[in-house]
C-alpha cells in the first residue's frame, strides 16, 4: 500500500459521528452509527482508501450493517473508495442527487484519465472501481438510523450542479461536501471553482446551508478542517462577492478576459479564472454590457 494512501484514525467529533482527515488531497470521511447502523459520507479517491474505511467501521460500530454511503458530488476524490464497502455489505445502496448520479458514469473515468500523479497514487486511482448510485434524491431525503435521523439535503447547486449536505440533527452536525471548503491556512480556503460550478449560485446554496445552522453547530467541510457556523457566513459572504463582482463587471461592459485584472476579488484571482468564465458564461440575458471602447 503506497504510504499516502494510509487512512489516519477517525476522530469523534460528536456522539458516534467520527471524521477521518486524509492528508491526499486534504479531504475528509465521516462515518454515523445508529441503533440500526452506519452511514459513510464520501470515501476519498482509491479502493486502498476505502479498505481501511471498511475496517474502521468494522471497529466503529462492531456488529452493525452498513446502511448507506452518501456521495456528495461526482468527484473521484469523494467516490472512489466506495467498493470495499459494498464488497462487505452488498445490501447498501449507494446515496447522491439524481445529477451526480446521471453523470457519474462518465464524469468520473474522465477525471481519472486526467488525474496526473506520482506513480503509486497513479495506479490506486487507476485501479479502482466506480461504484454508481443506487437511490437518489432531487431535494431531500431522510433515513431512520433507530435512535437518529439522519437528513441528506441538496442545498442547490455550487461546487457542482449535485451538491448533498448530510445532517444529523441530534448532535448538530451538517457533512457538507464541498459546498464548504476549508483549510488549516486561511488563504488556501478557496472554494474549487471547477468547470463543473455554478459561481453565481453558489452563494443562495450556502445561505440555505446556513439555514440548516445554529451558533453551536460542528460542520464537516469536504477538505480541510472541521469547522463551525461563522466560518460558512465568512465563506458565503466570499461568494456572494465574487458573484457580485462578475455582475458589476459584466455589467460595465468589461470583456471577461480582463474581468480577473479589474474586478476587486476577495480571492486571489490566479483562483477565479473558473468562476469568472463560467460567471459570464451563466449571466442570464440582458446582464452584459457591450465592452465600451
Amino acid at each position: 500500500m503506497a504510504r499516502d494512501t494510509v487512512l489516519p484514525d477517525p476522530t469523534e467529533v460528536a456522539d458516534r459521528v467520527w471524521v477521518a482527515r486524509h492528508p491526499w488531497f486534504d479531504a475528509n470521511v465521516t462515518v454515523v452509527a445508529g441503533e440500526r447502523g452506519v452511514v459513510v459520507v464520501d470515501t476519498h479517491a482509491a479502493e486502498a482508501v476505502g479498505e481501511q474505511l471498511r475496517d474502521a467501521v468494522r471497529r466503529l460500530a462492531p456488529a452493525l450493517p452498513l446502511l448507506a454511503v452518501v456521495a456528495t458530488h461526482d468527484h473521484l476524490d469523494h467516490v472512489l473508495g466506495t467498493a470495499p464497502l459494498l464488497d462487505a455489505w452488498p445490501d447498501a445502496d449507494v446515496v447522491a442527487h439524481e445529477v451526480t448520479a446521471d453523470l457519474m458514469a462518465t464524469s468520473v473515468p474522465a477525471q481519472v484519465a486526467a488525474y496526473d500523479a506520482p506513480p503509486a497514487l497513479q495506479a490506486a486511482v487507476t485501479g479502482s472501481r466506480l461504484a454508481l448510485p443506487t437511490r437518489t434524491l432531487s431535494g431531500a431525503w431522510a433515513l431512520d438510523l433507530g435512535d437518529r435521523l439522519l437528513e441528506v439535503v441538496h442545498p442547490g447547486r455550487g461546487h457542482t450542479g449535485g451538491d448533498v449536505c448530510v445532517r444529523v440533527p441530534d448532535v448538530d452536525v451538517l457533512v457538507a461536501g464541498d459546498v464548504v471548503e476549508a483549510a488549516d491556512d486561511p488563504e488556501a480556503a478557496v472554494p474549487a471553482y471547477g468547470g463543473d460550478s455554478w459561481p453565481l449560485e453558489w452563494p443562495g446554496s450556502l445561505e440555505l446551508v446556513i439555514g440548516l445552522l445554529t451558533p453551536a453547530s460542528t460542520v464537516v467541510p469536504g477538505h480541510g478542517p472541521v469547522v463551525d457556523r461563522a466560518f460558512v457566513h465568512a465563506q458565503q459572504a466570499a461568494v456572494a462577492e465574487v458573484a457580485g463582482q462578475v455582475h458589476d463587471v459584466a455589467a460595465a461592459g468589461v470583456p471577461a478576459d480582463r474581468a480577473l485584472a479589474e474586478g476587486r476579488w476577495p480571492y486571489p484571482a490566479h483562483a477565479l479564472a473558473e468562476a469568472v468564465r463560467l460567471g459570464y458564461a451563466h449571466l442570464p440575458p440582458g446582464a452584459r454590457r457591450l465592452p465600451m471602447a
